[in-house]
């Protein structure tokens, strides 16, 4: 990683430009966005959402300014590419925070047809406020479809971050592989490798990494709780369980790097693996590689499901299905479009997903990989490429 791999003040001025084209399209006559990642998205101003409203605002001419708590103004003056940083004193404050977003628009020339992500400040953490809409009179427009789907296509130097998450996730989850075995428990595991991943990565990048995460500050693997038969909970929580031999392991590993995450999940065993485990395992890894073949430009997120599924009625596995194959991923952990039937978008190039069809069985585990995969003009691209085979994640008893 070099100190170009990171989102330039070009590149997020570029993204307000393509926002405020969209302003200009549909008549409006700016926007007020709450969402942390969309703030971060437009502005590379990294914060963690508290009952203090921050607030992205733009017009139409393309001015901008970030409206935030004075215990943020440094910090946002010091990182957000914008023309001007407001601040109000706290909240609730004598004069509470909404009147300052008010009087900030006014100013802005934001006074009739306003493009939102939500209207008004979301009840974060006890926040109690008035709506965007109330405050300012005004005919109010969401915007959220237009930010996603822009936030869905990855630039070059997004694709990058994606790619060095990915280099420390995989380390992170070698030594996760390399320090399990029966008798141990999952936290000192998981501990141990996170702590090493994330000091050889501060090592090799220095100061050029940052983690720009309200969740993590390095890289880190582990289980969240998703051992033995507590491997059929999806999303299970982490229970410092002792490792035996016959569990079947889930595990999860990436790395936040400025603001990016990749995702990196396997399917462990340990010790031999018995026949039923095998056969589970088997169709768990042919489902993804069904997902990867119908993951292409021009087919639709959708049709990635249904090929899934078709599997599994086929081989009469849909007891032991949850959840969709997958979704996209960038700044957020989740992030739309979805591999679900019930998503109709169209898959393009430079939208990176993550491939994770599941099989759950009660009494017995779960079994679920999960890959970050890039869509290219040709096809498909593998960010993540960790071994996939159960004779590569066998854990020796």
């Amino acid at each position: 990683m070099h100190a170009s791999i990171r989102i330039s003040h070009y590149e997020h001025s570029g993204r307000h430009q393509a926002l405020v084209g969209h302003l200009q399209k549909n008549e409006l006559s700016g926007a007020v966005l709450f969402d942390n990642y969309y703030v971060l998205y437009y502005t590379g101003f990294a914060f963690i959402p508290t009952e203090r409203p921050i607030a992205f605002v733009t017009n139409s001419k393309g001015d901008s300014a970030l409206l935030v708590p004075r215990l943020e103004l440094e910090h946002a003056q010091g990182s957000a590419v914008v023309d001007r940083v407001e601040a109000y004193e706290e909240y609730p404050g004598q004069r509470h925070p909404a009147s300052f977003l008010v009087s900030l628009l006014q100013d802005m020339g934001i006074t009739a047809r306003v493009g939102i992500d939500s209207d008004g400040y979301p009840w974060i953490l006890g926040y109690q406020g008035p709506s965007l809409s109330d405050l300012t009179d005004s005919e109010v427009f969401r915007l959220g479809a237009f930010v996603e789907s822009q936030m869905a296509i990855k630039s070059a130097a997004e694709i990058a971050l994606l790619q060095e998450s990915a280099k420390w996730g995989n380390l992170a989850h070698r030594l996760l592989q390399r320090y399990t075995r029966p008798g141990m428990t999952e936290t000192e595991v998981s501990q141990r490798a996170s702590h090493e991943a994330t000091l050889a990565m501060v090592e090799a990048l220095g100061p050029l990494y940052r983690a720009q995460s309200m969740f993590s500050d390095g890289a880190s693997a582990g289980y969240r709780g998703q051992i033995g038969r507590s491997a059929a909970i999806p999303h299970s929580l982490a229970s410092n369980a002792t490792f035996v031999a016959g569990d079947v392991l889930v595990t999860g590993a990436g790395a936040p790097v400025w603001g990016y995450h990749s995702e990196l999940e396997r399917t462990m065993i340990v010790g031999p693996a018995s026949e039923a485990l095998q056969r589970f395992f088997d169709h768990m890894v042919t489902a993804q590689e069904i997902a990867f073949e119908a993951l292409k430009p021009g087919a639709l997120c959708s049709d990635v499901d249904n090929a899934v599924r078709a599997y599994y009625q086929e081989h009469d596995l849909m007891p032991y299905w949850k959840h969709h194959s997958g979704h996209a991923i960038g700044l957020r952990y989740h992030e739309g479009p979805f591999l679900d039937r019930g998503d109709h978008t169209s898959i393009e190039p430079g939208m990176v997903f993550t491939v994770e069809p599941g099989l759950y069985v009660q009494d017995l585990g779960g079994f679920r990989h999960s890959d970050t995969v890039l869509i290219t003009e040709e096809g498909t691209q593998m960010i993540t490429y960790y071994p996939r085979d159960l004779a590569s994640l066998t854990i020796p008893v």
